[in-house]
């Protein structure tokens, strides 16, 4: 290993530029009249600008509430003029998904800074590692969650040609590894370090219903079948949504097992309902869901409260009896009923 600094202001991918309606990563330099200048972090710290009409949706009160030099934060690209280097760039139309994906984007090149390695040109590293593979797999960060566990099936299959003087005295061209077993080391070290495995969440969507006089108890009952289900690696919790909607979920490194869990939790559930004359719909089987879909079920529960309150007006009414759920206190009812 040298004991030199290794260079870390480089281009961090192929494009020179950003393209239009991209998130990007920004670093705010100056605060102008007109707007805020700042460097972009992924593509060798060129300018761009973000006009202050650009800052928010609301109505502007304080510009340094909302926008403060040296902040790090992602923005969108407006408009990119490659000839005299203009980059427009807005902080108002970025969107929750669009900053996830350039935190992971981000996240990937940070993989590639080994802090505790010096290579002689850190932009080396972009060239023969991580352009290739976000031209393989669209995007490195995907490519790394492989290398957690499967190394060599990622990195072995990256090369490069050099060019060397044969015995004859003629110069050839050779095919070798991308990096050395050095860099490979290092890097690999740094990945399983920032990238501890993360564990899924498998939901499953459910309606009960059951129409005995005590179908409100019976309904608890089953809930806490379902949940008694999970153990402690993969506990079991159903929630609410909306008579008589219910999701289960729980949370594994393991997939197929949370998957299995699940499936014995919804056994159980129909189990003891039909006891009672009650009915179980899978309406959703177990799958793995990400944080988009959770959001998704957070706005239809939502948006099914408020039609409940806007139809509602009679608790004692005829459709709440028939569907067995009448006032259900389901936060205190048991441990697990409710996040």
């Amino acid at each position: 290993m040298g004991t030199h600094t290794p260079n870390l202001e480089c281009r961090m991918y192929e494009a020179k530029y950003p393209e239009v309606d991209m998130a990007v990563m920004i670093q705010v330099k100056n605060i102008a009249d007109m707007g805020a200048y700042v460097s972009l972090l992924e593509y060798n710290n060129i300018e761009g600008m973000i006009l202050f009409s650009e800052l928010s949706r609301r109505r502007i009160r304080s510009v340094s509430s909302l926008i403060k030099v040296g902040r790090i934060e992602p923005v969108m690209v407006l408009r990119v003029d490659k000839e005299k280097g203009y980059i427009d760039l807005s902080k108002r139309r970025v969107s929750e998904e669009d900053i996830q994906a350039c935190e992971e984007r981000v996240l990937a090149i940070l993989h590639l800074h080994l802090g505790e390695f010096n290579t002689r040109n850190f932009e080396e590293l972009y060239i023969h590692i991580g352009w290739p593979l976000y031209r393989k797999y669209g995007h490195a960060f995907e490519a790394f969650k492989i290398i957690v566990t499967d190394p060599d099936s990622v990195l072995n299959s990256l090369t490069r040609e050099v060019k060397e003087i044969g015995p004859d005295g003629q110069e050839v061209t050779k095919v070798v590894p991308a990096v050395s077993e050095e860099v490979k080391e290092a890097l690999v070290k740094n990945i399983r370090r920032r990238m501890t495995p993360q564990p899924l969440k498998i939901r499953a969507d459910i309606e009960m219903k059951c129409f005995q006089f005590d179908g409100v108890l019976h309904i608890k009952d089953a809930m806490r079948k379902a949940e008694a289900a999970g153990n402690k690696d993969c506990p079991v919790k159903i929630k609410l949504v909306a008579p008589p909607l219910y999701v289960l979920t729980t949370q594994t490194l393991d997939k197929e097992q949370g998957i299995s869990v699940l499936n014995k939790a919804i056994a159980a559930c129909t189990e003891a309902i039909e006891q009672h004359k009650g009915k179980l719909v899978v309406k959703e089987p177990p799958r793995a869901v990400s944080e988009r879909d959770d959001k998704l079920l957070a706005e239809h529960m939502a948006k099914l409260r408020n039609d409940n309150e806007e139809v509602s007006g009679d608790e004692d009414s005829e459709e709440e009896e028939d569907t067995g759920m009448g006032d259900v206190d389901v936060e205190n009812s048991g441990p697990g009923i409710m996040e």
